[in-house]
């Protein structure tokens, strides 16, 4: 029916999703698991189902290329002007040498073509760290990333002197401490904003994210400096989880985006059909 689709809006390759509506078109990305990085287009969300997904980048460099996860984007003001910024994470084969990297386009088109641009990293905790997201506000950008701290994958967030650079040492402000946190293993990851009127909140992930249990989380921003944990309160319950009567389960790992309108806030995230589901890539985009 015109103006209504039907979940999963892709059926292979469809973890960690980030949807973006700009002049007409949605654009979806999603987690690879290989070295190339690819993107879909359409004017329709159901649109976006059959959508043949393009290549924006492929990438050869050992130190960032293999098992790209949690694509995110964003228009931002660069050096040039407006440009599209691609954060990213990749490590080599394996798992254990993840780290966040971004590439700009040459234009605004959210297809690029892109240009590698940097590594975002804290010089002094330059560790494993996953999943970066920008942060805007009070005209400054802030970084959320995720990274371990002992048994305890925890939600960090550097202030950034230009969407390429961190210019702060990172700071702790959530990790898990509730049992709905600590299913599988003890993780909050994922981070990332939601703007409502003069509130900020900061919506998780947390749980292993190989169990239904994977679910979303809540901070919220009660005001004064970004940097200071202070600053943010955690919700005791989750906001988003899973639904046994609907065969959802582990639905996490979001974005937001706008209505074509611009009124509404949407959901993206991903999930699993099967309780027995995992963190692989048949985990589907779901809005």
């Amino acid at each position: 029916d015109e103006g209504f689709f039907r979940n999963p809006l892709n059926s292979y390759q469809g973890a960690d999703p980030w949807i973006v509506y700009y002049e007409g078109n949605y654009y979806l990305a999603a987690t690879t698991w290989s070295s190339e990085l690819t993107m879909r287009s359409s004017p329709t969300l159901a649109g976006l189902k059959t959508a043949v997904p393009m290549q924006i980048y492929f990438e050869s460099e050992p130190s960032r290329c293999c098992n790209m996860w949690a694509p995110e984007f964003y228009l931002l003001e660069g050096s040039d002007g407006p440009r599209w910024y691609f954060y990213y994470t990749a490590g080599t084969a394996d798992q254990d040498n993840q780290h966040m990297h971004v590439l700009e386009s040459t234009g605004t088109d959210p297809l690029g073509p892109y240009q590698y641009k940097d590594r975002l990293y804290d010089p002094q905790n330059d560790t494993w760290s996953i999943d970066g997201s920008v942060l805007q506000l009070d005209g400054e950008l802030y970084f959320l990333f995720s990274a371990w701290v002992g048994p305890d994958q925890s939600l960090f967030i550097a202030s950034m002197s230009n969407p390429w650079t961190l210019s702060s040492e990172r700071v702790l402000i959530s990790q898990p401490e509730y049992d709905w946190e600590t299913i599988g293993l003890r993780v909050n990851e994922a981070p990332v904003a939601l703007y409502h009127k003069d509130d900020v909140f900061v919506i998780y992930s947390a749980s292993f994210c190989g169990t239904p249990d994977y679910k979303l989380g809540m901070l919220t921003y009660t005001g004064g400096d970004p940097l200071d944990p202070e600053s943010w309160v955690k919700h005791p319950e989750p906001v988003f989880q899973q639904s046994n009567e609907n065969s959802v389960f582990g639905p996490a790992h979001n974005g937001f985006f706008k209505s074509p309108d611009g009124t509404e806030d949407w959901i993206v995230y991903h999930a699993n059909d099967s309780v027995n589901g995992v963190c692989d890539n048949g985990r589907t985009t779901r809005a």
